[in-house]
């Protein structure tokens, strides 16, 4: 039995890099079309009456915005395929050197916000599922319904105006102070902490409410069944129930949703990164569309595209190790 679920398992491992493949080129496609078909190009910003035309025709060669827009996409798509996502326009080095400087920040930040979110969800899922209260229960989806009402740049905005300008206890946009460098470790990692404690709130402004929602509700509906009904006719304490039965059993619709929202935070959290000003691939991302950086662009949405399909496909996994009946849908 174990070596056909093993063999199931390769098989949707397989099928699921062959399509995630497939759509990765669709999106290098897509992305490459879209920029080079929309109005301008960056060698407009050298135009001016003091700049000569032919050292602006120099430029406009350099960036490979010459000729057929089909027999660039095919140069590109091959300069992919060995490695090679070009030069950039704004930083003047190879697009890899410039994405493996930001990207570091954007999977460690992701990487804890996502620990920190899901550990803030069980404990509210602990304490309003324990406390059996209505109104109790009420109050926290009603936070949680608000918080996720507000957008990210709105909630970002005021998290800066209230404790930033306002009370002055948190920097307003940073990742570093200016003299923390010459600090021992300690003293460093906590004026990190420091500086990222505002864009930590506000990102689990966005994710703690669907988190909370979908363990909150896949619990109660666990609870209510018979099987737990017995346990608990059998003296079995509340805890024992609640931990070895009730959570694993509602898991599964946490992992789905938190495999998304893992891949977009550590693809970049776009407005975040850019409102608090950090050295991320969100902040990338912002700065390489507005000096219209082609190459910077799509080698950003591809590393992102990478990312949010490799999480999902983990998550996946990991959903058809705990429930095997899961194995059969994947496998359509």
């Amino acid at each position: 039995m174990g070596i056909i679920v093993k063999n199931k398992l390769w098989k949707i491992i397989l099928r699921r890099i062959f399509s995630s493949v497939v759509l990765l080129f669709f999106v290098i496609t897509f992305v490459f079309f879209l920029i080079h078909l929309s109005p301008g190009n960056p060698a407009q910003k050298f135009l001016s009456p003091d700049f000569d035309t032919k050292l602006f025709n120099q430029i406009y060669t350099s960036y490979n915005l010459g000729g057929n827009i089909f027999a660039q996409y095919f140069a590109y798509l091959g300069n992919v395929l060995t490695g090679n996502f070009g030069i950039s326009y704004i930083y003047r080095e190879p697009v890899t050197e410039v994405i493996s400087k930001y990207l570091p920040f954007t999977l460690v930040f992701g990487a804890v916000s996502f620990v920190l979110q899901i550990a803030i969800s069980f404990l509210l899922v602990f304490f309003t599922f324990r406390c059996q209260s209505k109104r109790f229960e009420k109050l926290i989806s009603n936070i949680n319904l608000t918080l996720y009402s507000i957008p990210v740049f709105i909630s970002s905005i005021l998290l800066i105006y209230i404790f930033s300008f306002k009370l002055n206890i948190f920097p307003p946009s940073g990742l570093t102070s200016f003299n923390s460098y010459n600090e021992d470790f300690f003293r460093r990692f906590a004026d990190y902490i420091y500086h990222l404690t505002l864009p930590f709130i506000a990102a689990g402004f966005v994710a703690v409410p669907v988190y909370y929602k979908y363990l909150y509700v896949e619990i109660k509906k666990i609870a209510n069944q018979n099987f737990i009904k017995e346990l608990e006719i059998l003296g079995m304490k509340k805890n024992v129930i609640l931990f070895k039965h009730i959570i694993p059993n509602a898991l599964n619709s946490l992992i789905a949703v938190a495999g998304v929202e893992l891949g977009v935070l550590l693809s970049g959290s776009v407005l975040i990164e850019t409102i608090f000003a950090l050295p991320g691939m969100g902040f990338l991302t912002m700065h390489a569309i507005a000096n219209r950086d082609y190459p910077l662009i799509i080698a950003v949405v591809l590393v992102s595209a990478v990312i949010i399909l490799t999480v999902n496909l983990f998550a996946d996994i990991l959903r058809s190790i705990i429930d095997k009946r899961l194995l059969e849908n994947l496998m359509l």
